[in-house]
């Protein structure tokens, strides 16, 4: 399996995408790709990002797999010591980030 990533920009968080394909595609190959689901959804996609939206078309027509949250099994989080190292769990569809900081003065910035 050779994977291939699709992202909006350095400044936005968040919204890469990773895709799955059997066989290996040259860089050029991809970005021609990428290019025609681009022009095709621009106007209108209904996914949350448009980066998304391209992955699911290439799902749908050139035989990519969008690797997303759905199909993610397992999340471990791993640390220096045993209580940082914990499984990630689901809960209906929801995955939550749990933060703590010494400080509770500190404002977040």
């Amino acid at each position: 399996m050779y994977f291939y990533e699709i992202h909006e920009g350095d400044e936005d968080l968040g919204t890469a995408v990773l895709l799955g394909h059997e066989r290996q595609i040259a860089p050029d190959e991809f970005f021609a790709l990428v290019k025609k689901a681009r022009a095709l959804l621009l106007d209108s996609f209904e996914e949350d990002s448009l980066s998304e939206a391209i992955a699911n078309e290439l799902q749908r027509t050139a035989g990519f797999v969008h690797v997303s949250d759905d199909k993610l099994l397992a999340s471990v989080a791993v640390g220096e010591t045993d209580e940082d190292t914990y499984l990630v769990v689901e809960d209906e569809g929801d995955r939550a980030i749990y933060l703590s900081r010494d400080d509770e003065d500190r404002p977040l910035a």
